[in-house]
């Protein structure tokens, strides 16, 4: 498979699906992926994000070798919220290596207290934060906090995730 020229064919959950198969447990074949998913121009990011995401919740330790590139390439000003979505998705689904524990609760909560965030990014990036108060029981409180200041403002979806991570950390 040609991939760049795959992920370009179509936006969709059957080429997503497509690209996934390709990759599977493949390390080359994903840090093929992930390479486009980093560098290449707006459009292939963009489209490179969503089987990236589903390939780590698949093979989590394809991700491994590449934390430090994706955190760096979260922090990038302008990035698509499909890349931010995407990322944040699959780092709910893997063990985050300690030394980027800090690094990711700020941004998550830097995420979950933006009144601009997409919901979906908010919703994932609380799934992180209450996977890591396991580790920081000192994060709670904060993430309490940010979660009934942002209550009224937030969409159902984001109410429906918070009210799990409450009763969970109260």
């Amino acid at each position: 498979m040609k991939l760049r020229e795959q992920i370009l064919k179509e936006h969709s959950k059957p080429n997503c699906d497509k690209i996934v198969k390709w990759v599977g447990d493949d390390q080359q074949r994903f840090d093929e992926l992930f390479h486009l998913f980093v560098n290449d121009e707006y459009r292939v990011v963009q489209r490179a994000a969503w089987p990236l995401s589903y390939c780590v919740r698949n093979f989590p330790s394809l991700i491994k070798k590449h934390f430090s590139k994706l955190l760096k390439n979260l922090k990038k000003p302008g990035i698509h919220d499909a890349v931010k979505r995407n990322t944040v998705r699959l780092l709910q689904d893997v063990n985050i290596p300690g030394k980027y524990h800090g690094e990711i609760m700020d941004t998550c909560f830097r995420y979950i207290a933006s009144p601009d965030e997409p919901v979906a990014i908010k919703a994932f990036s609380l799934t992180i934060l209450q996977n890591l108060s396991r580790f920081y029981p000192e994060i709670k409180n904060e993430l309490k906090v940010i979660i009934e200041e942002r209550w009224d403002f937030e969409t159902a979806a984001f109410r429906s995730r918070a009210k799990k991570i409450l009763k969970e950390i109260s």
